[in-house]
């Protein structure tokens, strides 16, 4: 393989990439100058367990922070050091040790008694308990494009054991999938979840067959531009990962990688033109000595070392950027061949193949300070020393004399003066740039004014534990009413969601705050209230009937009055049972007040220029409820504004960044229905990432704004 077909299939990973890294592009300022230091100093604030004060550390971009395992021949922790032990050098030249600290943990153990640990339901749980200095957080990254079917039906036992028997009631632990987004992934205290999720793991390795839409692009690739594709999506996905691991916590984490290893070529029995059709059109698939002594096989077998390393090389320095340890855990056990029998590799191309993947897991774990758990049936065994090393380590920081700024790496060697003892500790650090260290300098940037955020926040889809989106519109109705319509329409499955039951119908109730009903019904066949609500028709035009979820999404509007409405929602799967349920209060606005205002805009998405012509003359459509967008979608946009009386505002519409900067300004024209202008919002040209729909009614009234959040993907 050259590097032609590697730019290939850099290529083509554009758009799994683009779900993998999100994670990455949506930093908060804190988070971007954590990434550019080389180690941060500063605890994040979080309570401390009783008798412990957490470590002071200093900050600053040339400050060095190591953590530092110290054990014994049978590999137990020694935790009876003294600073006056330790000796650290970077590249060569000794480094005085300003910070010290014992950091010993147990998961919660001793305490489990006597306290309840807090249950981890939001964002804000998740990111305050993580920062805690008793709490220790993994996470376990099944990359199941690395890992045979069988493979992964040996190991998840002992993966769910280890959850079962080795964390403690404090520990917090993250599951996440090659294809999945950080956004999906919650470090929770909930481990029979996460036991449940870990014992339906199964493995894809050499199975080109496509599994969703994006999969289905790249199924007629040659199967090696689609193995360097996998390549792509899993390192991205873990990069991201340790990033968001670096987000919640300062301290020591770990990241258990279970994969068996990577490359970017495969040997010419493999070589399929088409990766779904396996063995089709492939002149070697027969011939086993295929390759054996050819110059140009051994010329791209280091090509490929070369090639990987780089990115593995990118992997690791983010683990350390972040102080995330890779433990790989190689699945096979004692391995003994790469490629089963039936793939026709003969044994020494095997052999090759086999050591180059196992050294890529020892390659993470050794520069990242974590273990390479490979080559060995007893991975309890291994798994096991993860808890051992993160339980009890000294954390040792220095100011480095040399001060680099030059953006290279730089060696770090922890010696301790007492005989017989094992130490690890990570390898060295990258500095910064010259440019890096000016931003790293520069101080905070401003925050975005509070409406963009609220609109970018307004973004984010739901929590994994949420089965269906809705949206919530109002408009101007007739005796000073309120239209309400409510749309809802079912989240897809992330990878790795074993739920066998899909939404079908909402059982909806909104009451007033003086007790009215105005709406009790299912949504769609809805059995109507006695206010005399009026369902949208495109809600039976969904195509669905009976126990059959919706294809789209699903629409009931009614007319209340000005004020606080609650709505109890109930989400009912094809098997009549109740998958979810909520209840909110909601604010009715007032429409028909002498100012300008406008009513919630509405969000439409066409695949076709047919369908987005026919989207421009319906007044009946049905909006969306999500705000995440290809970039091969066409938007559409309608404002309900109103001015005093019956007069029409002027409405214009502008596109900001998500940093409330304007971009560009859009033509708004007249819509389908009177006082509704509408606006096309082209994403063809817009880059992966978060945009603000900035839209502004001016009339006799005065002004009045409103901010409309989407994302585009790739």
């Amino acid at each position: 393989m050259g590097r032609t077909s590697r730019h290939l299939a850099a290529l083509g990973a554009a758009f799994f990439v683009a779900f993998a890294i999100r994670g990455d592009a949506q930093q908060t300022p804190q988070q971007q100058q954590q990434q550019q230091s080389a180690a941060s100093g500063q605890q994040p604030a979080g309570q401390q367990p009783p008798g412990q004060q957490p470590p002071i550390f200093k900050t600053g971009i040339n400050y060095v922070r190591v953590d530092v395992i110290v054990s014994d021949k049978q590999g137990n922790p020694v935790d009876n050091l003294q600073e006056a032990d330790f000796d650290i050098t970077e590249d060569g030249k000794p480094q005085k040790i300003d910070t010290f600290k014992l950091v010993k943990l147990d998961g919660g153990t001793a305490e489990a008694s006597q306290h309840t640990p807090r249950a981890i339901r939001t964002d804000f749980d998740e990111e305050a308990e993580a920062a805690r200095d008793d709490v220790r957080l993994f996470s376990i990254f099944l990359d199941d494009y690395h890992v045979r079917r069988g493979s992964s039906m040996a190991v998840r036992g002992q993966l769910a054991r280890f959850v079962e028997r080795q964390l403690g009631p404090t520990d917090m632990i993250g599951l996440m999938y090659p294809l999945e987004t950080t956004s999906s992934v919650r470090m929770t205290r909930n481990h029979d979840a996460i036991m449940r999720a870990v014992e339906q793991f199964l493995g894809r390795k050499f199975d080109y067959t496509p599994k969703n839409e994006m999969e289905e692009k790249y199924a007629h690739y040659p199967a090696e531009v689609v193995e360097q594709v996998r390549n792509q999506v899993s390192l991205s996905a873990i990069r991201s990962l340790i990033v968001h691991m670096g987000s919640l916590k300062e301290g020591r984490k770990a990241l258990i990688l279970v994969s068996e290893g990577y490359t970017n070529i495969l040997p010419p029995q493999m070589r399929d033109p088409i990766a779904s059709m396996p063995g089709y059109g492939n002149p070697d698939k027969y011939n086993p000595m295929a390759g054996v002594g050819n110059m140009n096989e051994d010329r791209a077998r280091f090509l490929n070392s070369v090639d990987i390393n780089n990115d593995l090389r990118e992997i690791y320095s983010y683990a350390n950027r972040y102080n995330v340890s890779i433990y790989a855990v190689d699945p096979r056990g004692l391995a003994t061949n790469e490629f089963d029998i039936n793939e026709g590799v003969n044994l020494q191309t095997d052999s090759q193949y086999l050591s180059a993947s196992i050294d890529t897991l020892r390659v993470l774990a050794d520069n990242s300070d974590g273990r390479a758990i490979v080559n060995r049936n007893d991975i309890d065994g291994g798994m096991k020393q993860i808890m051992r090393d993160s339980s009890a380590y000294y954390l040792v920081g220095y100011n480095s004399s040399q001060a680099p700024s030059d953006g290279k790496f730089h060696e770090i060697k922890v010696r301790v003066k007492r005989p017989g003892v094992q130490v690890r500790a990570r390898k060295g650090y990258w500095a910064l740039t010259p440019e890096e260290t000016a931003r790293a300098t520069a101080g905070p940037k401003a925050a975005p004014p509070k409406p963009v955020e609220q609109a970018v926040a307004s973004i984010e889809p739901p929590s994994r534990s949420r089965v269906i989106r809705t949206w919530i519109g109002t408009s101007r109705a007739e005796n000073g009413k309120t239209r309400v319509t409510f749309v809802w329409e079912p989240v897809p499955k992330a990878p790795g969601d074993r739920r066998t039951d899909e939404p079908a119908r909402v059982a909806l109730m909104v009451l007033g705050d003086n007790g009215a009903a105005y709406f009790r019904g299912r949504v769609p066949d809805v059995a109507l209230a006695g206010t005399a609500p009026s369902v949208g028709a495109a809600a039976a035009a969904s195509g669905s009937t009976g126990g059959v979820a919706p294809r789209g999404p699903s629409r009931v509007t009614f007319d209340a009055q000005p004020g606080k409405a609650q709505l109890r929602v109930s989400v009912e799967g094809t098997s009549a049972q109740v998958l979810d349920s909520e209840t909110r209060e909601i604010s009715v606005p007032d429409l028909t007040s002498p100012q300008t205002a406008l009513g919630t805009p509405e969000v439409f998405r066409a695949r076709t220029v047919r369908e987005q012509q026919q989207l421009k003359t319906d007044a009946d459509a049905v909006p969306v409820a999500s705000r995440e967008f290809s970039r091969s979608d066409r938007l559409l946009v309608r404002i309900p504004a109103y001015g005093p009386g019956n007069t029409t505002p002027t409405v214009t519409a502008k596109l900001l960044n998500r940093d409330g900067q304007a971009m560009s300004e859009l033509s708004v024209s007249p819509g389908a229905a009177p006082s509704v202008p509408q606006v096309e919002v082209p994403l063809a040209g817009l880059a992966p990432g978060d945009y603000v729909l900035e839209l502004t009614a001016t009339g006799a009234g005065g002004e009045a704004k409103q901010l409309v959040g989407f994302r585009v993907t790739g």
